[in-house]
């Protein structure tokens, strides 16, 4: 069996961050863009980070390469001061292959598991396809419990 080993790499939307892209965007299995509902430049840019991220990455097939859209920062003012609509999200989503969205608030703590969840299943399917040349049936995770608790099939960890 194969175990994998999970990592986030979180940039900020900080452009000192790009030239470092290929380093830590290769390999990847999935893409979160987030952006603050609340600042329509961080929506603006987010065509700017799905491009450079493809580049930097160079997945073997960009057009299917997986991404999630966060809509972060619901909470803020009652939602009065937001200025990028849900609509106009999935709207972009739907421009780049109708990738998945999710709205959050991280202070309140509202639809994160399911944002990372979602991510998490988009990340295991897409290593799961990338890999299927490689390991043989039955050489690989069959569910995402073999990542959680890799000895739990096996019994005894001795």
């Amino acid at each position: 069996m194969k175990l994998s080993v999970s990592k986030i790499w979180d940039t900020a939307g900080q452009e000192r961050f790009q030239s470092l892209g290929a380093a830590f965007y290769r390999g990847a299995d999935c893409c979160v863009l987030v952006y603050d509902v609340n600042n329509l430049k961080s929506f603006e840019t987010l065509n700017n980070w799905h491009t450079e991220f493809l580049k930097q990455a160079n997945p073997m097939e960009p057009e299917t390469f997986p991404f999630v859209l966060i809509g972060n920062k619901t909470d803020v003012d009652g939602g009065n001061s937001r200025v990028v609509s849900n609509k106009r999200a999935i709207e972009w989503c739907g421009s780049k292959g109708n990738i998945p969205y999710h709205e959050t608030s991280a202070k309140e703590d509202t639809n994160i598991d399911e944002a990372f969840l979602s991510v998490a299943h988009i990340a295991l399917s897409n290593e799961r396809k990338q890999s299927n040349d490689i390991y043989p049936r039955g050489q690989y995770h069959d569910s995402v419990t073999d990542i959680i608790d890799p000895d739990q099939s096996r019994g005894c960890a001795c």
